[in-house]
């Protein structure tokens, strides 16, 4: 009798949390990843072109921010950011904070992904550009970027599945998303186990409906390629 009892108590608990923990996924894990995202892509961006201007200085100001964020880790990134700048005086508010750390870890490391795939294209291209009257700006923006993305969308789907599942670290500095709704259930229903791989689902069926989107656009890059 008890084990049944223990069992509908873990199944209640089970129904009860599901709904919460996936409309905080929705509502905050998936804002926040996309926001984060799309913002660090520009950043990213951006930090690609200076390691590749041939300016010494913007090279180097994008190499020691590579450099820093990619050698440290993002838990001590997001802690310094909320917990470490009030001591300075800077206040930041909890989304905000998961946003801007968020934003300079995917700047840092989708740089590198941009800056390959770049520097992938031929150097023929370039030249094939020149030799019509491009300026580097339109060999750049008409010729490089639009080769350069289809190379490299494979990674950055990867970045973005995988910046998903980082968000849960967002639930450190006190970010009501997904994991941070599910501790707080565990405190009051003490069954983290139950809790928690309820939450693992959630995340896992996140990452396999963007995994096969990543799939599919891969294919209709692969015919158009191949067209």
């Amino acid at each position: 009798m008890a084990t049944d009892e223990r069992m509908q108590r873990i199944i209640d608990i089970i129904v009860s949390s599901f709904i919460p923990m996936l409309k905080a996924g929705i509502v905050f894990t998936v804002p926040l990843t996309l926001i984060s995202f799309f913002l660090g892509l520009a950043l990213a961006l951006l930090t690609a072109m200076a390691r590749i201007s041939g300016v010494k200085v913007l090279d180097a100001i994008a190499r020691f921010y590579v450099w820093v964020v990619r050698g440290t880790p993002l838990l001590v990134q997001l802690f310094i950011i909320f917990y470490g700048l009030p001591s300075i005086g800077v206040t930041i508010g909890p989304l905000p904070s998961a946003i801007i750390g968020f934003t300079i870890s995917v700047g840092a490391y989708n740089s590198e992904i941009i800056r390959a795939a770049i520097q992938s294209i031929p150097k023929g291209q370039w030249e094939a550009g020149y030799s019509i009257g491009m300026s580097y700006r339109q060999a750049l923006r008409r010729i490089i970027l639009p080769q350069a993305t289809r190379v490299s969308i494979p990674p950055l789907s990867n970045s973005f599945i995988s910046l998903v599942k980082d968000t849960s670290l967002a639930a450190t500095i006190t970010v009501t998303e997904m994991f941070r709704v599910a501790q707080q259930i565990t405190a009051t229903t003490y069954e983290p186990l139950v809790l928690y791989c309820v939450a693992a689902l959630i995340y896992l069926m996140f990452s396999t409906v963007l995994s096969s989107a990543q799939g599919r656009m891969e294919k209709r890059l692969d015919r158009y390629v191949s067209g």
